[in-house]
C-alpha cells in the first residue's frame, strides 16, 4: 500500500483501477464490484454514480483517497465487505451486520420468496410467519415488510447476533414483527398450532467441513454455520419446531447446502411431513427444501 498522500491516486478513474487489481491480486471475486462499492461507501455515492462517466475524472482529496486505501487493504484480507461498509442488502432492506452475526445472502432472498408466496396465499386476514434463528433478522423482516397483513415472530439465540438482529428490527420498525431471544426448540409454545408459515436459515455446514471462502472460514460465527456430524442437528429441532407451531396445511422452509436435499427429504418423510420438495437456486444448486405439515 503506498505509504504517503502524494502517492494515492488523483482521480476516481485511477483509484477505482487501483482497487480493482489490488482485490482480484487478493482473491476477491467481483473485485470490480466490490471496487465499486468500497469507493462509492467513502465518497456517499452508488456504484453507478461511481462507474458514470460524469465523476469517472473528479479529484479526490487526500484523506478520501487515504480511507479508500485502508477499507481495500481490510477487504484484500478477505474481511467481508458488509463489515466493512457496516451495511447488508437483503431483497428491498439494508441491515445492520457486523462481527458476531452472519451476513445474509442473495441464495437466501430467493429462499425467502418461498414464504412469501406461501404467507400470500392464505386465507388468513393476519396469517402468521415464524422465522426459526433470524440472525440479522433478514427473513423475517423482509417477510415483515413485503407481507403486511401477515404477523411474523422471530428467534435468535446468539447473545453475539442478537444485538445485530434488535437494531435492524429497530430501524426497520415494522409494526407487525416481534423478535424473541430465546432456543428455537422451545419457541412460541402459546402459538402452537396456528402457523401457516415456518421458515429457517439454520446452520447446516456438517462439523469437520472446511467452508470454501475466507470471508465464511474466518468471519462468519461459527454458531451459525456448522450443524453437528452430519450438518442436520438443528434441521431436525426446526423439523420439530416447525410440526408443533404449524396448522394443518401450513407450509414448512429450510434453506440448507447443495447436496443435502435428500437427506432432508428423508429426514422430513420419516418425520411426518407431506410432500417435502428441493428447490433450485440460481445458479442451479439445491437450496431450499419445502414441505406441508399433515
Amino acid at each position: 500500500m503506498p505509504s504517503s498522500d502524494s502517492a494515492l491516486p488523483a482521480t476516481v478513474t485511477s483509484l477505482r483501477n487501483r482497487a480493482i487489481n489490488v482485490l482480484a491480486a487478493a482473491g476477491v471475486t467481483d473485485a470490480e464490484v466490490d471496487a465499486d462499492l468500497l469507493i462509492g461507501h467513502v465518497l456517499g455515492q452508488s456504484r453507478g454514480e461511481v462507474q458514470a462517466g460524469s465523476i469517472l475524472n473528479r479529484p479526490i482529496s487526500p484523506v478520501d483517497a487515504a480511507t479508500i486505501e485502508t477499507l481495500l487493504a481490510r477487504r484484500s484480507t478477505r474481511e467481508p465487505l458488509q463489515h466493512i461498509t457496516g451495511r447488508a442488502p437483503f431483497r428491498s432492506l439494508s441491515l445492520n451486520v457486523g462481527p458476531g452475526v452472519f451476513v445474509p445472502r442473495p441464495e437466501t432472498e430467493q429462499v425467502a420468496q418461498f414464504a412469501i408466496d406461501a404467507l400470500r396465499s392464505m386465507p388468513d386476514p393476519q396469517p402468521i410467519g415464524i422465522d426459526l434463528g433470524t440472525g440479522s433478522g433478514a427473513i423475517a423482516l423482509a417477510l415483515a415488510t413485503e407481507v403486511p397483513h401477515a404477523r411474523i415472530f422471530a428467534i435468535e439465540n446468539s447473545p453475539e447476533a442478537f444485538p445485530w438482529t434488535t437494531r435492524n428490527f429497530e430501524e426497520v420498525a415494522a409494526e407487525n414483527a416481534f423478535l424473541t431471544f430465546g432456543d428455537l426448540a422451545d419457541a412460541f409454545a402459546e402459538l402452537d398450532g396456528t402457523v401457516a408459515v415456518v421458515i429457517s436459515n439454520p446452520p447446516y455446514i456438517p462439523a469437520d467441513a472446511i467452508p470454501r471462502d475466507p470471508e465464511v472460514r474466518l468471519f462468519d460465527p461459527a454458531h451459525a454455520l456448522f450443524g453437528g456430524p452430519d450438518g442436520l442437528d438443528v434441521v431436525r429441532s426446526v423439523s420439530a419446531t416447525g410440526l408443533r407451531l404449524l396448522r394443518p396445511g401450513g407450509v414448512l422452509v429450510i434453506e440448507h447446502g447443495e447436496l443435502q436435499g435428500a437427506a432432508i427429504r428423508e429426514l422430513l418423510a420419516i418425520g411426518g411431513w407431506r410432500a417435502p420438495a428441493t428447490h433450485r437456486d440460481y445458479t442451479s444448486r439445491d437450496r431450499a427444501t419445502t414441505a406441508l405439515r399433515p
